[in-house]
């Protein structure tokens, strides 16, 4: 039986894994924690092919403590009760080498009853979990276990790891053994991987699978693109193309092309996409890419997102239609995402500035006479309800965060704000 070359470099040890140096380099939490023995409970979140599974096993493997594996996508509660079973016989055993850990693959897979019946044996100590995860704990993890489990997320490999692992691979595997091996280019490869460790490995096995056996094998862009094109199936062997597709789902939301936004829309439903996932990726596009362009796209986005909930699937797939339609043809700005991103950035810059005295609140007789809250003019008491004072910390000299955009919504509110800053008339209304 054929095994993919993904499967053969997967690392058996810390010293082999590649990536996620924040978690597993020298003094970093999970390496630790294998180091000492003493595992708690963590969810692994992050996209394919980072090793989120591969850690897992290497804590199996250098642990040495019993260690069950579970697939969200083939398991029911029958399956986590027969399996937690096991693990009190475990733990009760005079030959017990620790507390057993439970691996959960696809964790967000589970629906409410089956993580509740986690619960129990995570909170007194029967088990160990380990979950993974692809999609964001906080919406797909109910907060009792979250509560129980610290997230690490894990990041999409970068240049350097991906190029050690295909150096790694030329090396090591019997797949290149004996055979005339070249590198020429590596951008291609390395775009196409998109920080996925398997779909580096399978796009090398998709190549040597073209060639015959007294071919050299050549990387380089002008191979890598032509072989992915030839065979795009193959490339996606395990899926790999969901991230590929709601990329190009968001892009053309962002681009103004309806046509394009429902075409990819089709293909994530038929991928068996989780609708509630859409929905998500629709309100956050409402925000950062329509925002005050078109104000309406946040309700209705967020408006899908609620009814998917109600009228379930596959009659779902028509509010996501109509969403996604009406993104696409909204009038964008992103001012709203690049001001947060620029007072972040400020926050981080400037550190704690004190709020000004006239902003602050008094609710005791102390923090009046120590003048919080004097000298505080209320909008409502002038003309137009408003008036001009300061409402930054004074240090920054009030840096301007947010840029409108040419757009009619955003004109009248730029017009507005600087009718009222530059002519603000600051006597009280009778």
């Amino acid at each position: 039986m054929y095994e993919p070359l993904a499967e053969r470099m997967r690392p058996k040890s810390l010293d082999e894994y590649i990536g996620q140096r924040h978690l597993v380099g020298d003094g970093a939490v999970i390496r630790r924690m294998i180091e000492s023995g003493n595992i708690s409970s963590f969810i692994l979140w992050g996209p394919p092919g980072v090793g989120k599974t591969t850690l897992a096993r290497i804590i199996a493997e250098q642990t040495q403590v019993p260690f069950y594996t579970l697939s969200a996508v083939t398991s029911g509660v029958k399956e986590v009760r027969d399996v937690l079973d096991r693990c009190k016989a475990d733990t009760r055993s005079m030959f017990s080498k620790g507390r057993p850990v439970l691996f959960i693959d696809e964790i967000h897979r589970f629906n409410k009853s089956q993580q509740d019946s986690l619960l129990g044996a995570v909170e007194n100590g029967t088990v160990t979990l380990i979950g993974a995860t692809t999609e964001n704990p906080s919406f797909e993890v109910i907060r009792p276990l979250l509560s129980r489990a610290q997230v690490y997320v894990l990041n999409p490999l970068d240049e350097e790891d991906l190029l050690q692992l295909l150096n790694r691979a030329l090396a090591t595997d019997k797949m290149f053994a004996g055979r005339e091996v070249r590198v020429e280019q590596t951008d291609a490869l390395i775009r196409f991987s998109g920080g996925d460790a398997r779909k580096l490995l399978n796009i090398l096995d998709l190549i040597m699978q073209s060639l015959n056996a007294r071919e050299p094998f050549v990387v380089n862009d002008e191979i890598v693109t032509s072989r992915l094109q030839q065979n795009p199936l193959a490339f996606d062997k395990g899926g790999e193309m969901h991230y590929d597709i709601i990329s190009a789902f968001i892009k053309s939301v962002r681009g103004s092309d309806p046509d394009a936004a429902v075409y990819w829309l089709a293909r994530l439903i038929a991928g068996g996409e989780d609708p509630k996932f859409i929905a998500r990726r629709l309100c956050i596009l409402a925000a950062e890419d329509v925002g005050l362009a078109n104000p309406t796209a946040l309700l209705l986005a967020n408006a899908t997102f609620d009814i998917i909930n109600k009228i379930g699937w596959p009659e779902g797939r028509i509010p996501l239609s109509e969403c996604a339609i009406y993104l696409a043809a909204s009038p964008k700005s992103n001012s709203a995402y690049l001001a947060i991103g620029a007072a972040q950035a400020l926050v981080e810059q400037t550190g704690n500035a004190p709020v000004p005295l006239h902003l602050r609140n008094a609710p005791t007789k102390l923090m009046k006479e120590l003048g919080y809250g004097a000298d505080y003019k209320y909008a409502h008491d002038y003309p137009g309800h408003f008036v001009r004072q300061e409402y930054m910390p004074e240090s920054l000299n009030h840096p301007q965060l947010w840029h409108p955009q040419d757009n009619p919504v955003e004109n009248r509110l730029a017009d507005r704000h600087d009718r009222l800053w530059v002519s603000a008339d600051n006597r009280p209304a009778d």
